[in-house]
């Protein structure tokens, strides 16, 4: 087994939310200076920038995995996580079609489409930042018919999360494991809460800024960086596992 140190929720500026500094290029080498095997690159409700991410991943040395956090009905924040950005753009029609709404940047945020080389190629005007028409089971179901990993975001946070929107796991939603955004609550005050939640838990950085990347990290033991070696170290099997 290998040991792979792994962010798998970044924003890029292409998030509304996200800072103009963080380009696909300026990410993937900031994830090479501070030792990141794996990282994921989740924008709110779009992969548009996940190819040239993929791409420089493969030139670096960091292994890129497409993904996105999507808004559910709910307002329950998923992690949508695959090995291609064919899988992520495939699961960005159906994000898009349940998408309503334009994007104010006065108020949210540029939402900016860059290349691997710094240059913008454009802004998108999909209010990203908003809820789709979609319940969590449907996207969850959607994001396993296409092969990908569904974690629910930083379920310790107050607000858009799946204990702070609805405290429980609904019948029917399989969730593949459960990301918190502090280890320590991980093992003090939430430690009960996530043994009821009877799922594997991740922690990640939910990076908006360059200097926040790598601020929280999970540690992985498995063969290789793929989806599905990532699915059998969070259920712990054939020796895979993961650490907080």
């Amino acid at each position: 087994m290998r040991k792979f140190r792994t962010d798998l929720h970044i924003h890029s500026c292409l998030s509304p939310c996200g800072d103009l500094d963080m380009s696909p290029r300026r990410i993937v080498e900031k994830c090479r200076e501070i030792g990141l095997d794996i990282i994921a690159l989740c924008d709110h409700n779009s992969a548009e920038n996940v190819a040239p991410a993929v791409r420089l991943g493969e030139t670096l040395g960091v292994r890129v995995l497409p993904g996105m956090e999507i808004n559910s009905r709910e307002e329950v924040h998923i992690l949508a996580i695959f090995d291609l950005a064919d899988q992520a753009l495939a699961m960005q029609k159906t994000v898009y079609r349940a998408l309503k709404g334009t994007n104010r940047p006065e108020f949210f945020g540029e939402q900016v489409r860059a290349n691997e080389f710094d240059e913008v190629e454009g802004f998108n005007d999909r209010l990203l930042i908003g809820a789709l028409d979609l319940g969590l089971e449907e996207i969850v179901q959607e994001i396993h018919r296409l092969g990908g990993l569904c974690i629910a975001s930083h379920v310790d946070r107050p607000s858009y999360s799946l204990l702070s929107q609805l405290g429980f796991v609904p019948p029917g939603v399989e969730l593949d494991g459960v990301e918190v955004s502090d280890p320590q609550w991980a093992r003090t005050t939430g430690k009960k809460i996530l043994e009821d939640l009877g799922l594997p838990v991740v922690t990640s950085s939910d990076a908006h800024f360059l200097r926040d990347i790598g601020r929280r990290v999970s540690v992985f033991f498995m063969e290789s960086a793929t989806v599905e070696e990532l699915r059998l170290a969070l259920l712990g099997k054939s020796d895979r596992s993961v650490e907080i």
